[in-house]
């Protein structure tokens, strides 16, 4: 679907993507020309790390090289950036904090921003292109004979659980989410296990790590005290989703974050047929 930009344009034309989600969905609506900063933890797309400078973590920034980029729009993500966000503020910038959670508020999301720079047709057709991807994943799993339980875990010391969007992602990928009662906190200090010995008591089928910024380490997972016990310990059945594609609130973990916790589970329910 195109659309007509007319001559003059009146939507924001320098753009400061303080985290990945906004990059990539202006990426895919072809307006990645108004970005001029991004996150440095920004991977997808690859090219944006080329082409775009880098202004940004994601509890810090930096301030000045931002202003002078003479921004006319910055978005951000959640309440951890809201000292970024007044900072620019005061500095007489426009500032969108999202604060989406789930995965319906992903395609709010996208849809939003679409809006936002006058690209709300090409929004609409993206966020229907994903909730076609996911109605696809939920028709594929509709046939699985059994649904894995599944152990989500965001970070290792403590331990952390997932959040809404992964664990509304598991369920529609197939799985049922063992901590189904803690996704919805949105901070992650309470989405912490205080027991170790509550995931050995909830016995997931599979064991799903994305340990935000490292590698996750099945073989420490298994080797933990009591987990030998666990069925996915047993089985072998731990398996790392790269941060980048499901820890981020964005298209990226509508596609291939749900697509590679579905192959997983897809393969889990072959074996018990087998």
């Amino acid at each position: 679907m195109t659309e007509q930009r007319s001559s003059t344009d009146h939507y924001p034309q320098r753009i400061v993507c303080l985290t990945e989600e906004p990059t990539e969905v202006l990426y895919a609506l072809g307006e990645e020309h108004r970005i001029v900063g991004i996150s440095g933890f920004t991977v997808r797309p690859p090219r944006a790390r080329k082409e775009k400078p880098k202004v940004s973590a994601f509890t810090s920034a930096k301030i000045d090289e931002i202003l002078k980029l003479q921004p006319d729009f910055v978005i951000g993500f959640s309440d951890i950036q809201a000292d970024i966000a007044r900072e620019l503020i005061k500095a007489g910038v426009e500032v969108w904090i999202s604060n989406h959670r789930s995965v319906d508020g992903i395609l709010a999301y996208i849809r939003r921003l679409g809006a936002m720079v006058g690209a709300a047709d090409k929004a609409e057709a993206y966020a229907q292109k994903a909730e076609q991807h996911i109605a696809q994943i939920q028709a594929a799993a509709a046939k699985f004979d059994r649904r894995p339980k599944v152990y989500f875990e965001e970070w290792d010391e403590p331990l952390i659980v997932g959040i809404r969007w992964v664990a509304e992602l598991v369920r529609i990928a197939g799985g049922e989410d063992v901590f189904p009662q803690m996704s919805g906190e949105s901070l992650a200090k309470h989405r912490i296990l205080e027991d170790a010995g509550e995931v050995v008591r909830a016995a997931p089928d599979i064991i799903l790590g994305s340990w935000c910024g490292k590698r996750f380490r099945p073989e420490r997972v298994a080797a933990r005290v009591g987990w030998d016990a666990i069925p996915a310990v047993r089985s072998g059945d731990l398996y790392e989703i790269k941060s980048p594609i499901i820890l981020q609130p964005g298209p990226a973990a509508l596609f291939d974050g749900l697509e590679a916790m579905h192959a997983i589970f897809a393969e889990w329910d072959e074996k018990q047929r087998g």
